[in-house]
């Protein structure tokens, strides 16, 4: 692959990164305004996005050509980029993403917190350090 496809994933990879530390730090809290849980969960859908984003790029880059994220995550698993219960758990996140914009619902805010944190974050980043450990290699 060019030099412009490594250059662009590697760029998208450092933009996971932030993203990520973002995250963690809104992970840290203990209790959340209505406001700083919007946020939370802002952030988790930025950086669910960034991450499948970032697979993507990294898998044209090895020569995969996915379209829809359902389909990196999946192709992701064969490329051992996640382990089979990491890529059920974004499937997973991708099947919810929805659920989890209704910050207004409390009930629904609170799981959303939940699993966020106790779940997707976990698998995010993982994710990030594995294409950080390709990176290096």
């Amino acid at each position: 692959m060019s030099s412009a496809e490594n250059i662009r994933w590697r760029q998208r990879l450092e933009s996971f990164r932030k993203a990520l530390a973002q995250l963690e730090a809104a992970c840290e809290l203990e209790e959340y305004s209505e406001l700083e849980r919007a946020g939370l969960v802002q952030m988790f859908a930025f950086s669910f996005e960034l991450a499948w984003k970032t697979l993507k790029d990294k898998l044209f880059y090895d020569g995969f050509d996915e379209k829809t994220p359902r389909s990196v995550v999946r192709r992701s698993f064969e490329a051992a980029y996640l382990s089979e219960e990491d890529s059920e758990i974004l499937l997973d996140a991708l099947r919810r993403r929805n659920l989890l914009a209704h910050t207004y619902d409390e009930d629904v805010a609170e799981r959303a917190v939940k699993l966020i944190k106790e779940t997707y974050f976990p698998v995010l980043k993982r994710a990030c350090s594995k294409l950080q450990d390709t990176d290096d290699a």
